[in-house]
Formats: C-alpha cells, structure tokens, sequence
C-alpha cells in the first residue's frame, strides 16, 4: 500500500506544477482499486501470468528483439515485416509496467531492465529511435524513405513507434521510479520537438499516438513543449494534397489518415478506425490542457456521428477490412465486419476522455459496451490466442469474404495482442473519478479503493456479482462524517436505452426501474447526466444498494441498417449475446427468434470460465437429405459474444432473423 501511495503522489506532484488547465474530472488511477472479482481479476492475472510472458516470447522468436540489437551493432538486415514492429516490444513492456505497479516480480523488472538495455543501445546519439532504418539507412523497405520521416504522412510509422515509446517509457517511470526507460524517450522527444513546429518540419503524423504519448510526457515532466508539438501535429491535419473528393470509395486518400480538412471541420469519423481512435483521444487531452474549445466541438460532432451511425451493437467500431476503417454512415454489415480489436481499445481510451471532459455518463455506457463486448472478444480465454478482427456472424467456419475464423496466437501485424497486454492491467482505472468533492462511480467490479476526499482518507468496498448480476453494493469506510456526493451511473440499459443514439433500441421497454437503498430503507434519487446522485454526510459502514433490472431484452437496429433490417439481437444487462455452433447441433446460422419469445438464464460456472447463458425454444430450420427444408422448434442457447471462438472453429452469428422471409441457397 505504501509503494502505491507513492506512486499517486509521485504523479500528482509532478502533474500539479506542469498544467494550468485540465480535465475538470479526474480518473482514479488503476492502483488504488484492488480487485477481489470473479470476472476481471481473473483476466487480469492471466494477462500477467500467460499474454505478457506469451508476448515477450514471440518478439524475441520472431525478430523484433534482434531488429534492436542489430540497429545498435549497425549491420544486419531488417528482419521483420513492418517497420513498426518496433511497437510490439513497447506496448508489451507497457504492460508489464502496469502490471509490476500492482504486482512487483524482480525477474520480469529484471528482464524489462535488459530490454531497455537493447533499446538505448539502438538510439542514435541525437535520440532518433526507429530500428527499420538504423540497421541500415542505405538499404530501407518501401514504407520507409530514404531520408528521416520523409513518408512519415504515409507509411514510415517513425513517429506512432516513437508515440508507443513515449506512453512506455511513462508507464515504467511511474511503476518502478526509474528512469532508464524515460530518458531514452525524453531524449527522443526533444529530437522530435526540434524537428517538428512553427517554423520547422510540417507533418500529420500517418499513424496517430505520437500526440497521446507527447501528451503523458508533458504530465510527467511538466516541459509545455512537449504538449505544444503535440497540439501542432493535431493542427497540421488538413493539407493533404492527395485528396480527391470525387474518389471517396478509394481508402488511399487524405480521410484514410484523418488529414482531409482541418480537425476543427471535421465532423464524421473517416479512414483508419485506431487511428481515429487515437487522434480523438489527443484531441481531448489537448483541448482539456489547453482550454481549446474548437477542438471540444469537433469531437462532440465526431463522437455523435459513431455513435448515431457507425456503431456496431458489440460496441466495435471500423466497418470496412479494405484499409480497416469506418465505412459510410449506417455502413454495418455483419458477414464482412471488421472490428479490429485495436480499434475498440481506441474507442475506450477515446469514451474514457470524453466522459473526463463532459461528465456525462453515456460515453461510459458506450466505454461499458465496448470493454464487455467488442475488446475482451478480442483475446481467447488462454490469454495467448487472439482475433485481429472480431467477426459479427460466421457461417460454415468462414467470415470476411472467406476468411476462415479462428484465434491466432500471432500475426504478422501483432498490433492487436500486444495492445491487450497494456490495456487489461489499467481496468480498475476507468472504475472511479473525481470533480472535487465529488465521486463518480462508472464501473461495477468487486474492489476495494482507497481514495481521498475533502482531504480525509475515504475507502470505497463494492461488493456485486456483475456482470451477471444486478445488485450492487457500496460501503462507505470513513473515519470521520464525510460530506460529498456519490454518483452512481445508472447504465443507459437499464434505462430503456439501448445505446445513447436511435442506432439500436429495445424492442420492448420495461417497465421495472432501478431501486437504490441506503442502509437498507428505499431512497427517492435524482439523475444528473445519467448518474443517480446521492449527497449526504457519509458515516463509517454506511451502506448503499442499487438493484439494476437484468431483463433479457431484444434489441432492434434502426432500418437504415441494411443487414439487420427484420433481425433481433440480445443482450442482458452489459453483455451481448451469441449463438454458436458448439452449443447448438453444429449450427447457428439457421436459428429464428420471434419477437417477445421467452428466455431462461442459467450460469454454467464450468463452461467458458463461467458464463451465464441464456435459453429459450424457437423455430430453427433443418435439412432433411439433399431435398428438404423443414423447420421445427428447438431449444438454443446462447452465450455471451465476447466467449465465443474458443472451442472450435464454427458458426457463430449476434442478429437473428425474427421470421422467415426468404431462403437464400449456398453451394457449400
């Protein structure tokens, strides 16, 4: 507890000299809540005791570690694919960084340190840091120029590698106290900041994070030109002069890379979904540091625009493979979804800000949707198996224009796995907030927090079974009468509000609204911004209940949806639900679920490392020989989405027909 509280004042002193402004809401950092749950607890351990071994493993097999040693020896071939694998070690040490903040293990900070050893050998004496051409400069792959950053608009990723540096180096620094990792990148940053500017160098970065990572550097370190460079690559967007108007289908165009017109004009979210994420993430930062309100009004109509149209009802976002990016609006096609989970950590990081800008509590039910749906799909339950892409329905083992669809331990472009080593750890972060006196309480997990308020020690115990279930308790520990509000957000779910647009509705409101309790006796409570405020003198042990509704509810899309035009999805409480081939007779794409049908719940504590299911008997259609089509009333099961693809390759599908229209017949 000691070292943790260092850890939080050690951050505070260093943020508190470097800004005058900020956000007016304040997260409660991952290391004062500890866990004691049944569903991320878990998650987390296993990203610590399997993802992050797993991943330090394959960049050693697959080159990326030696891509360093040879750029310090200065010979060698480049021996990987994209010059951005780089990031792979970076986001994997990040990761770890988090982890040893809660969990100190002297071998794995051991082994961080001689990675770090490799890394400052291969920065060049004036802190430029990119392995793709250090090995040698003459000989560079197509996606590098022959000169530094000259296709740093494109394809180079000299400055997203540098931008992943940055939010590693600051995650260690803060976890271990040291600074062998935070010099190497403060020295580069001080290149970066030489090279870019006023007066200097010009670019939009092609990959955006450069702007994320200059951002915690400022944090850290309190030097405004850090933050500076990271407002003029935001304003450098805009000039890009390979941009047709006439060509929008074509992905190869100034709105791939979010550099179409100036981000104050934008107002729809184009081109590559993590990049998006990212840039909107820094857009936030920056205008919170800075007070710049242009920018605040150009992500509000952004975040509106996904919101509104571009969502899909796992909380992915990125429609289109062909660049991995936003299709048009209501662009959702489900058999060719994309979704990469990268592009859903983004969209997190991305909801998380702007709720610290607006204190509004729909932007942590779109944060919920995507963490509980969306991302965690995104890695098997063995913590080593991966999807790049998150599917919306599988039909004959085959998505994505036939791609076949199973987890991969790794790929080429291992962006995806090693993005979940550094986001799983940080979870209990996103859990509380702070406005002064005031504390925000957005997610539910077993924990305890240890927090500060009105200058006296306050201990939050939550005490719940979420997200199976709805009762959710909070005990108040203080030793003295504490006057503040406690904000509890009341999920737009358990509202009658699928998601905070007309994207996607329930198809039936209910009519069972959430109760709260206070040391037992039923309250009256006010909502504020999706929050249900309570303000009192809190006591030692004071006790609040809240019983949110867990109804099975069906969901409905709105009809611009081509694909989901006549279809149900289901989801109780946060998590979306599936069919999958494993629990219904080797089929899932043949189910019909009429509108108003019945469910059961039953949790299965040994299925999927615990899931509950959902049951009910619907029509599903059959094929009797090679002639016949029949259907005949079945019970199927469904299991949350984000458990699906670990027991096999098979059909997998979230929207169900509600009746027979038409039967399209497939040759294989």
């Amino acid at each position: 507890m000691k070292k943790n509280l260092f850890f939080i004042s050690m951050f505070v002193a260093c943020t508190a000299v470097a800004q005058q402004k900020d956000y007016s809401i304040k997260d409660i950092n991952f290391t004062q809540v500890h866990l004691t749950d049944n569903f991320w607890l878990p998650r987390i351990e296993i990203n610590r005791t399997a993802t992050i071994p797993a991943s330090f493993e394959r960049c050693e097999n697959t080159g990326r570690v030696k891509n360093f040693v040879m750029a310090a020896e200065k010979k060698g071939k480049f021996c990987t694919v994209y010059p951005f694998d780089d990031t792979d070690i970076y986001k994997t040490i990040e990761g770890a960084a988090f982890s040893l903040a809660t969990h100190p293990d002297k071998k794995l900070d051991a082994y961080v340190d001689s990675l770090i050893v490799i890394i400052r050998n291969a920065q060049e004496p004036d802190g430029y840091l990119y392995t793709a051409r250090t090995i040698d400069p003459v000989n560079v792959g197509s996606w590098v120029g022959k000169e530094r950053w000259e296709k740093e608009r494109e394809l180079s990723h000299e400055l997203y590698n540098a931008g992943h540096m940055y939010e590693a180096a600051v995650a260690h620094y803060l976890a271990t106290k040291k600074r062998n990792f935070l010099d190497i990148a403060i020295k580069n940053a001080d290149l970066v900041c030489s090279v870019f500017g006023p007066g200097k160098r010009s670019v939009a970065p092609g990959h955006e994070i450069v702007e994320m990572g200059l951002v915690k550097l400022f944090r850290i370190t309190g030097k405004q030109e850090y933050l500076n460079t990271a407002k003029f690559f935001i304003y450098a967007r805009g000039q890009y002069n390979g941009y047709d108007p006439k060509n929008t289908d074509s992905w190869k165009n100034g709105s791939y890379w979010q550099d179409h017109k100036p981000v104050v004009q934008q107002d729809e979210a184009v081109g590559h979904a993590v990049r998006a994420g990212y840039l909107y993430s820094a857009v936030a930062d920056v205008a919170a540091l800075t007070g710049d309100d242009s920018l605040t009004k150009a992500i509000d109509k952004i975040w509106e625009n996904v919101v509104s149209k571009k969502l899909y009802i796992q909380g992915g976002i990125g429609a289109r493979g062909d660049g991995e990016r936003f299709g048009a609006n209501y662009e959702l096609p489900n058999n060719t979804a994309y979704n990469e989970t990268c592009a859903s950590i983004a969209n997190v990081y991305w909801n998380h800000r702007m709720f610290l800008l607006h204190g509004d509590s729909k932007y942590m039910d779109v944060l919920e949707r995507t963490l509980y749906n969306g991302l965690i799909s995104g890695v098997g339950l063995d913590g080593k198996s991966f999807f790049y892409t998150n599917a919306m329905e599988v039909r004959n083992g085959f998505s994505h224009n036939d791609i076949e669809r199973e987890r991969s331990g790794w790929f080429q472009c291992s962006c995806c796995p090693t993005n979940v080593c550094r986001f799983i750890p940080a979870v209990p972060g996103y859990m509380y907030a702070q406005k002064e006196s005031d504390l925000y309480v957005n997610l539910f997990i077993s924990s305890t927090a240890n927090l500060v308020i009105n200058n006296k020690p306050v201990q939050v115990l939550q005490q719940n079974n979420y997200p199976w279930e709805g009762d959710l308790r909070f005990t108040i520990q203080t030793a003295k009468a504490n006057s503040f509000k406690l904000l509890i957000r009341i999920p737009g779910w358990a509202l009658n509000t699928a998601v905070p647009s007309d994207l996607y509705s329930f198809q039936k409101n209910t009519g069972v609204k959430p109760t709260i309790k206070i040391n037992g006796e039923p309250v009256t409570y006010e909502i504020q911004n999706g929050y249900a405020v309570i303000d009192r003198a809190w006591k030692k042990n004071d006790e609040v209940l809240v019983m949110l509704p867990m109804e099975i509810r069906q969901i409905i899309a709105n009809e611009k949806i081509k694909d989901n035009i006549g279809k149900l999805a289901l989801q109780r409480g946060p998590i979306v639900y599936c069919a999958e081939w494993a629990d219904n007779n080797g089929k899932a794409g043949n189910i019909i679920i009429p509108a108003g049908g019945a469910f059961s719940t039953e949790y299965k504590p040994m299925l999927l490392n615990g899931v509950m299911t959902l049951k009910t008997e619907v029509p599903v259609v059959s094929i009797t020989g090679t002639e016949s089509i029949t259907t005949e009333r079945k019970t199927v099961t469904m299991i949350p989405y984000y458990s699906w693809a670990n027991r096999g390759k098979g059909e997998m599908t979230i929207w169900f027909p509600s009746q027979i229209k038409d039967i399209e017949i497939l040759s294989k």
